[in-house]
This record gives C-alpha cells, sequence and structure tokens, in this order.
C-alpha cells in the first residue's frame, strides 16, 4: 500500500499501481467523469498514470487552469490530424496551448484559406466525436527518429536530434494519429467539444527569419459553449474599441509613415494628456515629491556606468556629438543619478522622492508596433525615491497604496506579480536576495495577493508589477516598483549618516501609469471611447435650435467656461437632430439644447451621451451637476 496526500490534506491508502483515474474513481464518481488530468508532486500526469510510491496527489478538471491547458493542447493534437487526414502530405510542426486556445504549425503545400479552416473544423468535430482515447507510449529516441523518419516528418526528427541521446521519448496516439509530445493529454477525444479555428498567420520554424515560414492555425478551446460565446463577443467588442479606430475618429492622435512609432497627438489628444499630467503632478506633490526633468540625450560613458550599455544597447538610440558617442535615453534613472549627487546628501534629506515626466526613445522592431500601445518614443511617470534601508518598507508601502488609488479613481482592477531576479543581472546574491525580502513583506504587510514571476526583474533589481484588468477581461502590465541596490552602488551614490560616516542609499526604481502614450490606449479602449466627464476632452456642447438663439447659447457657454469647463457651441445651421447625433458620435458627455423655451426660463435641455431622454435644467443646477462629476472624478463604469 501507498500513502497519498490529497489537496485538503487528508492521506488516503491505495493499492501500489492504482491510476490517478482509479483514485478519482474511489473520491468520487462524480469527480471520476469530469476529471481531466491529475498532478502528481507538482508534476502533471494523464490519467492512466500508475501510481506506484508516496505522494501529493491532486485530480484537476476542467475549472482549473491547467485543466484548461491540457484540453488546448489536447485540441492542438485534433487540429493536427484533421489537417493531415484533408491535407496528405502536410509536414507537422508544433502545437502548444496558449491563452484561450491553441495553435499548431504547418508545412503544406497547400495555402490554407478562411473556407479551408471551415473545413477542417467540421473534421475537428467529426474525429472529436469518435470518443478516441489518448494513449502515451514510451520509446528510445532511436526508435523515435526512425518512426517520424519513415513517416517523414522532419521537423519531429529535427526536436528529437537536440534531446539527450539516453532520453526516453513520449508519442501519444488518438485514433489514426500520432504525435510527438510530453504530454499529459486528456483522457478522450469526447472531452473536446468546444473549440472554433479562427485565422492563418505565416511562422518561421522555430522562430527563426534562418528558417520556412510555416502555416499556422490559431484556434479557440473552452470548457462551455458559453465561455466560448463570451469571449468571440470581446473579441468583437475589442475590434469597436480599438483604441487606433477611435484615436482617429474622436481626433486625439495619429500615426504615420514619416515617424513609425512615433505618434502625433492632436489638440483633443493633449487636453487628455494634460488631464493626467496634471492630475499625476498634483497628487505627488501631495505626497512629498518633487518634479525634476533630465536630458533627453547624455553621454556614451554614462550609460556604460549604468549598464545599460552591456544590457540594454539593441533597444537604444545613438548619435556623435564632436565626435564623441551619445545615446537617446532609454530610461530616466541615469540622469536622475547625476540629480542625486549635485550636493552632499544627509540622513535627515531621506527619503527624497524625485518624480519626472521623462520622454524616452527605444528601438522596437517594426513588427511589434501596436498604436500607443507599442512606440519608440512614450513619456515614462517615472519616480526615483533614495532612502535609507530602514525606510524601504514603508515607502514601498507607500507606493503600492499609490498605484491603487490611481488605478481605482479610473476604474481599473488589477492583480500583482513579483518578477524575480533574471540571468543577465548585475549585483550580489545577497543584495538580490534582500531586495526580493523586501518587496515580499512590504506586500504582505498591506495584506496583498500576488503570484512569482521567476526571472523577469530588470537586470539591476526585483520588481513588483502591477497589471490592469479592463472591461474586457485583459489585462495590461503598466506599474511597477523596483527594488535598486545597484546603480547607488555603480554611481556611489552616498549620505551622511547619524555617525557622520558616508553610507550608500537604497533606490526605489517606480511608474504609474507605465507610460503616459499606453495608459491613453488603454483607457480608449476601457471606456469605448466615451470618456467620464473629468477626462473628456469637452465636456459639453451646446446646440442652438436655430440662429436666433445663439446669443443665449453664448450666455451659457461663457458661464460655463468660467467655471473650467470645457465646452464648445455648435452654431452651424444644421437641424437639431443631426447636430445631437453628431455630439453622441464624438461620445461628448452632455449636449445642451437650447430654443425659446430655455432662452425665456434660462435652462437648457440637457441630453447625456448614450442616453435618449432629456432633462431641463436650469443652468445653474446643470453647472453643479457637472461640476460635481469632475471634482469627484466619476467614472460612470
Amino acid at each position: 500500500m501507498i500513502n497519498l496526500t490529497l489537496k485538503d490534506g487528508s492521506v488516503r491508502q491505495v493499492a501500489k499501481g492504482t491510476t490517478l483515474y482509479e483514485l478519482a474513481s474511489s473520491l468520487s464518481q462524480g469527480l471520476a467523469r469530469v476529471a481531466v488530468v491529475g498532478k502528481v508532486n507538482g508534476e502533471l500526469k494523464d490519467l492512466d498514470y500508475a501510481l506506484t510510491e508516496d505522494a501529493e496527489v491532486e485530480i484537476l478538471t476542467l475549472d482549473s487552469e491547467e485543466g484548461l491547458e491540457v484540453l488546448r493542447h489536447s485540441t492542438s493534437h485534433l487540429l493536427a490530424q484533421a489537417v493531415k487526414n484533408l491535407f496528405p502530405g502536410t509536414i507537422l510542426g508544433i502545437g502548444p496551448a496558449i491563452a484561450n486556445g491553441f495553435y499548431y504549425d504547418f508545412d503544406s503545400e497547400h495555402t490554407f484559406t478562411p473556407e479551408d479552416l471551415a473545413k477542417i473544423e467540421a473534421e475537428m468535430q467529426r474525429l472529436a466525436k469518435e470518443d478516441n482515447s489518448f494513449k502515451c507510449k514510451l520509446i528510445s529516441r532511436e526508435e523515435a527518429i526512425q518512426y517520424f523518419q519513415d513517416s517523414g516528418e522532419k521537423y519531429k526528427v529535427e526536436l528529437i536530434n537536440d534531446l539527450p541521446e539516453d532520453a526516453q521519448i513520449s508519442l501519444y496516439t488518438h485514433g489514426n494519429f500520432t504525435d510527438l509530445c510530453a504530454g499529459p493529454h486528456v483522457p478522450s477525444t469526447k472531452m473536446l467539444k468546444t473549440f472554433k479555428l479562427q485565422s492563418v498567420a505565416g511562422a518561421y520554424w522555430r522562430g527563426s527569419e534562418k528558417n520556412k515560414m510555416l502555416q499556422r492555425i490559431y484556434g479557440l478551446a473552452f470548457a462551455k459553449a458559453s465561455d466560448l460565446k463570451d469571449y468571440l463577443f470581446k473579441l468583437e467588442e475589442a475590434k469597436r474599441r480599438d483604441h487606433r479606430k477611435l484615436g482617429m475618429e474622436l481626433d486625439l492622435f495619429s500615426l504615420h509613415d514619416e515617424g513609425p512609432g512615433f505618434p502625433f497627438f492632436h489638440p483633443k489628444g493633449m487636453v487628455l494628456r494634460n488631464i493626467l499630467e496634471d492630475f499625476w503632478s498634483k497628487e505627488h506633490q501631495k505626497r512629498g515629491y518633487v518634479e525634476v526633468k533630465t536630458p533627453i540625450i547624455l553621454s556614451r560613458t554614462l550609460w556604460e556606468q549604468s549598464g545599460h550599455w552591456d544590457h540594454y544597447k539593441e533597444n537604444m538610440y545613438f548619435t556623435k556629438i564632436d565626435d564623441q558617442d551619445y545615446a537617446i535615453k532609454p530610461m530616466n534613472c541615469p540622469g536622475g543619478m547625476i540629480m542625486y549627487k549635485t550636493k552632499l546628501r544627509s540622513y535627515r534629506d531621506l527619503p527624497i522622492r524625485c518624480g519626472e515626466l521623462g520622454l524616452v526613445h527605444r528601438h522596437e522592431l517594426s513588427g511589434a508596433l501596436h498604436g500607443l500601445l507599442r512606440v519608440r518614443n512614450f513619456t515614462q511617470d517615472d519616480a526615483h525615491i533614495f532612502m535609507l534601508p530602514s525606510q524601504i518598507k514603508d515607502e514601498i508601502i507607500a507606493v503600492i497604496e499609490l498605484v491603487d488609488y490611481f488605478y481605482k479613481i479610473f476604474g481599473f482592477e488589477y492583480h500583482i506579480e513579483l518578477s524575480t531576479r533574471p540571468e543577465d543581472s548585475m549585483g550580489s546574491d545577497e543584495a538580490w536576495e534582500m531586495a526580493t525580502k523586501a518587496l515580499e513583506e512590504a506586500l504582505q504587510a498591506k495584506g496583498m495577493d500576488y503570484k512569482i514571476n521567476p526571472g523577469d526583474g530588470a537586470f539591476y533589481g526585483p520588481k513588483i508589477d502591477f497589471h490592469l484588468k479592463d472591461c474586457l477581461d485583459r489585462t495590461w502590465q503598466c506599474g511597477t516598483i523596483q527594488l535598486d541596490f545597484q546603480m547607488p552602488e555603480k554611481f556611489d551614490l552616498t549620505y551622511i549618516g547619524e555617525d557622520g560616516e558616508k553610507h550608500r542609499p537604497v533606490m526605489i526604481h517606480r511608474v504609474v501609469y507605465g507610460s503616459i502614450e499606453r495608459f491613453i490606449a488603454l483607457l480608449i479602449e476601457h471606456y469605448a471611447g466615451a470618456f467620464p466627464t473629468w477626462l473628456a476632452p469637452v465636456q459639453v456642447r451646446i446646440l442652438p435650435i436655430s440662429d436666433k438663439h445663439n446669443a443665449y447659447a453664448q450666455k451659457v457657454q461663457s458661464i460655463l467656461k468660467d467655471q473650467g469647463i470645457r465646452v464648445e457651441l455648435d452654431t452651424r445651421r444644421e437641424k437639431i437632430n443631426y447636430k445631437i447625433r453628431e455630439a453622441q458620435t464624438e461620445k461628448i458627455p452632455f449636449a445642451l439644447v437650447v430654443g425659446d423655451k430655455e432662452a425665456e426660463q434660462e435652462t437648457v435641455a440637457v441630453r447625456r451621451y448614450g442616453q435618449k431622454d432629456t432633462k431641463v435644467l436650469s443652468v445653474e443646477d446643470f453647472q453643479a451637476l457637472i461640476l460635481d462629476e469632475i471634482n469627484t472624478k466619476r467614472t460612470g463604469l
């Protein structure tokens, strides 16, 4: 007998050789019916895996992320089987699970079309109903090479050749199809019910431009039909909310071939941008920050000293001045180091919180550029906090609270990841351990849930990343807190301690928006361009019914302008219904219709964006209503 420790901590004795499926059946027949895969000592295993020693065991269903990932990977095998059936001679690449679905790469003389996807999907549905079991077979490396050479699968042979000579190779078979795969898989194809093929794209074999371009078919897979339907709805909604489309329609910004990756902000876009920057500045002043501005171009020697030359050079732009090498800054921090060193610092001066809305330039590949989300120049809402070691925890907590305040103002939910030491890091093990521990302690002190993101820290320190969730449940990495013991060392930053001796300060790098440009893109898509009143570039448009009402409309405009309200007057000789429709199309929060009755009674007919009803208010009451929305920064979400 062997002892199995279950997820709830209970221990169950079973006979040696009991499979995971048999274990599930002994726990509950209902569990056995919906079981997808098992986890043994943290490793995923097929349900027919035999347990031979004491272990920690968990039975997973499609309610778990891991169960869903197995379902999606199994569906990729079904896709490959369908393609091989319909297009004989196709050579297989790889087919992993990805977020919300899967893909498979194919080398085929046939060019797949959208019409082909429908045929392939129908074949997948037919094959799934055959209820074929996924069976794993272990063979030697030599046998595997021979098998795939005989079947003409040259890419599989290449993958096997990269494995150790003594490796055992696992093949998975269902029906008439066998593939190279580490597994695990769902028990049977009958579990593969809810999927949809999406698109075809080109993909170089193993991601290298030196290799052949294959055809990659993408698909979606979910546990339930309702989940797929919801996701497809969100995809369509994402197209409607695309910030590139709305940015042009609302006259906020534009992108041009004359400056790929370098956005042009229009007057209305600048209004939105300035609101965000003014809000940022005021909130930071309240929290004891001072603002600085550092140069865009600095010498090569500075970037060598900071480590960017060795660790970040491929993302930087360069120029020469007086025959000396200079770089356009990709980050603001080295300039912050120079600012700190301009005078002697005392322990009484710390912490020093320096904020900078700094313009940076980073070289992105043209294929990676995407509206305002991925650009080549952007403004980071940076800050560098110089502090005593004893102040680390309190300062990190204060930054967490600041980020939380900002995101709640805009109506965003978020989750947190702690990114740890990367391979190309600099600094001692002790410094990294101390920095990582400090971030963990601050998160724990705030009671924040977080997950570890191994190896994704900055080259100079670990970091806390804030991932925003928008109204379509998409996540975006924006805010970050990076604890740095390396830069103060490299730049020989010091302060005079209570003992009169020089000591090394500790430093935090942090952003809240991440970049102004990217945050604007997220706001556009989150609100579908219908910004809350306090953010809207135009908050009110006054619509006189005819020319004789222009004088009263101008009077109302003047009253609202005096209160700092952003108001336009539409005096065009167009029908009033046309003017109202246009104000709605431009997503202006309030349209005020004024005619004879309104002029006589000194009222306005208020039409709020997205609503059909009109409400008549006195000018004074409307003014109070809109100022309340502006001052409270109401989101409307």
